[in-house]
């Protein structure tokens, strides 16, 4: 009875676990995606590029508040300072010094955006939970008035016009269209992304996420905790900066806006609404805010808001992972053997 039983589960077949895709793979079927929706965007709606390279902006500026929100563990509402140091950045670099090499006043930009994450977050990062929120809120308020008083570099309330970048490559020039500026931004999301992903993966990068979910058992390790979310914030700025070069060299303008409170919360509401912590949700996140705001508001300028909220009400009440981050859940449990 033993030698049949033991024949019968010898020849029983055992199903072979299912394989994963490589995370690389998946990182490419993504980005492909985001090519793809920003190519079709641009065949579709040729009169709204502007709207979508300020989109495109946006996203950035989510990606790189997931950077530090997702995957260090830090509370922030101050991160419109980063997006408005690049914008104002680049900006003055154009107006007062005559720069107007386009990938130069994105770097600009990029380098200004890490110097201000770099400063703002060894100060931030100085406190925990609430203080710590409440000290980006000072942050943001800060660059503003800074922003709004040195208004011999920055116009003041009046905002900083007259940026003219010269065409990309000296061949594609920038129009009122927004198709140079549109594609030039989808490319850089794209690598900005590509980039991310590599990061969030390193060594550097499962430090954070160690970091995040338990910093007093990582720094007992012997692992340093400050210095890191300080590198952090620095990388997440040097992300919202470019995003700021963008906006300011796609609207030719730079306001009080790019460096507003308001900016920083809907930028938080974007990447709640797409899913914390998966970079490709705050772009997606990014995307449904702004067109959901955007016909919402034009189809009803009185009520909108109460739309919007409900919506919110909605994705946090049913999706509290995000749009993004409730798909991929569904997906990895179904695929789950």
């Amino acid at each position: 009875m033993t030698e049949m039983s033991m024949t019968s589960a010898a020849a029983t077949p055992v199903a072979a676990p299912r394989r994963r895709p490589s995370p690389v793979v998946g990182d490419m079927i993504g980005i492909a995606v985001v090519l793809g929706v920003g190519i079709a965007c641009y065949f579709l709606f040729p009169t709204n590029l502007s709207f979508l390279t300020s989109l495109v902006a946006l996203a950035l500026l989510a990606l790189s508040l997931d950077l530090v929100t997702g995957y260090g563990g830090v509370a922030t509402l101050g991160h419109a300072a980063l997006f408005g140091a690049g914008a104002y950045g680049a900006g003055i670099a154009c107006v007062s010094f005559g720069v107007t090499e386009p990938f130069t006043l994105l770097f600009i930009g990029l380098v200004c955006g890490a110097l201000a994450g770099a400063i703002s977050g060894a100060i931030i990062l100085r406190a925990h939970g609430l203080p710590q929120l409440v000290l980006s809120i000072a942050v943001v308020q800060l660059a503003h008035e800074i922003a709004n008083k040195a208004s011999a570099w920055t116009g003041g309330s009046d905002g900083l016009a007259g940026i003219a970048a010269a065409p990309v490559f000296g061949l594609f020039a920038f129009d009122l269209w927004g198709r140079t500026a549109f594609l030039l931004g989808l490319g850089l999301l794209a690598v900005a992304t590509l980039l991310l992903r590599i990061l969030v993966r390193s060594p550097f990068g499962m430090l954070c996420q160690g970091i995040r979910q338990d910093p007093v058992r990582v720094k007992a390790m012997g692992s340093p905790v400050y210095p890191v979310l300080v590198k952090l914030y620095a990388i997440s700025g040097a992300v919202a900066g470019l995003g700021g070069a963008l906006a300011a060299i796609s609207t030719q303008v730079v306001g009080l806006d790019s460096v507003s409170f308001t900016l920083s919360a809907e930028t938080l509401v974007m990447l709640v609404l797409g899913g914390v912590g998966t970079l490709f949700g705050a772009i997606a996140g990014t995307f449904v805010f702004m067109w959901f705001e955007h016909v919402v508001s034009a189809a009803d300028p009185f009520h909108w808001m109460t739309l919007v909220g409900a919506l919110l009400i909605a994705i946090v009440l049913f999706a509290p992972r995000g749009l993004y981050g409730s798909l991929l859940d569904l997906y990895r449990r179904r695929r789950a053997p």
